[in-house]
């Protein structure tokens, strides 16, 4: 398939899960000619459903509905003990006795896939895991294009095999999660002009080029080496529809040459942001930390507070190693200058 049949301009605006990501940014994106995406992973299927309502109260445009595919845990208590301890130093520095519990681990994915086919967007894109040939049918027979995530060319390959229409190929230096689901991690090394290539050769299907992109001469060189669009998150963290934390949108507004890593501290699975004092507290016991979603509905709490204090220093401050060359201006006007930057390139 070509995706421009879909969205006549080669941008994704990139799902940005926990607040950041709003209904008007989708929207405006889409009616831009690029693709908005709304991040659903976060969200309950009311959510979803009210998100999707508004987006198309909006727009008529194609837009992209984005799921973690995971698996709900059931954690050993013991586990939990443990992490909950290892962050006794940050949460008590609230002022807490304890730790609140978690109501929840996850959402339950199975019924946000079952929202997300009732709803039928036209793009619907996944993380953290691979789909199922039989749900990528369903997919279909509802008329929904499908997107998988990867890191490495055998996950491409996967996705292809399993009937995907299009994979994103997320370099090192994508900002938040990155989306391994086949080996370690910590092996899927390569930054993004080094996998663009070595997954173009190893699919058939259309690559999405995603990680450290932010301008129009950064997406005219991924077009050049075979990627069909780009996927840009940072980018689009800073546009004024946003509804990014302030105090976490002026850290990425002032970044400056100030050092983003991957880290499993905040969740459990590794993540890019800026480094901050949660990160450096407990990278001694980062390895031991329970795996995504159980680290991070622990750490979900904290980080809400840090919110509402204006504490960066205890937040997510997700973003990707292009981060000193975000500009802040409408999502609308983001858009028309990355194309005009494009075409200039």
């Amino acid at each position: 398939m070509n995706l421009t049949s879909v969205f006549p301009h080669p941008i994704i605006q990139g799902p940005t899960a926990g607040g950041p990501n709003t209904p008007a940014q989708v929207a405006a994106v889409s009616n831009a000619g690029a693709l908005g995406s709304l991040a659903c992973s976060l969200l309950s299927p009311a959510a979803i459903r009210e998100q999707t309502a508004q987006i198309r109260a909006l727009t008529g445009k194609p837009f992209c509905l984005n799921f973690f595919v995971v698996e709900t845990p059931q954690p050993d208590p013991a586990e939990i003990s443990k992490a909950v301890e290892w962050l006794k130093p940050l949460w008590s520095s609230l002022g807490w006795t304890e730790l609140p519990t978690p109501a929840k681990w996850c959402e339950d994915f199975a019924a946000q896939f079952e929202t997300l086919l009732e709803l039928r967007p036209a793009v619907a894109s996944f993380t953290f895991g691979i789909l199922s040939a039989e749900q990528i049918q369903r997919l279909h027979d509802a008329g929904i294009v499908v997107i998988g995530t990867i890191t490495h060319a055998e996950e491409a390959i996967a996705w292809q095999s399993r009937g995907a229409d299009a994979v994103i190929a997320s370099g090192t230096e994508s900002g938040g999660h990155r989306g391994t689901f086949i080996g370690a991690q910590e092996d899927a090394t390569l930054k993004t002009f080094e996998l663009l290539p070595t997954i173009v050769a190893a699919v058939d299907i259309p690559v999405i080029a995603a990680g450290g992109i932010m301008d129009g001469a950064d997406i005219k060189r991924a077009l050049d080496m075979g990627a069909q669009a780009v996927q840009m998150g940072t980018a689009f963290l800073v546009t004024d529809e946003s509804a990014i934390n302030p105090h976490y949108k002026q850290r990425l507004l002032t970044a400056g040459d100030h050092p983003t890593r991957l880290t499993r501290t905040f969740s459990g699975r590794y993540a890019r942001g800026l480094v901050n004092r949660l990160m450096r507290e407990l990278e001694p016991v980062e390895a031991q930390l329970p795996a995504y979603p159980v680290q991070n509905a622990l750490t979900t709490p904290i980080r809400a507070e840090a919110a509402k204090r204006g504490d960066t220093e205890l937040m997510s401050l997700w973003c990707g190693t292009g981060v000193a060359r975000v500009r802040p201006m409408p999502a609308a006007k983001l858009v028309e200058t990355l194309l005009s930057e494009m075409n200039a390139a």
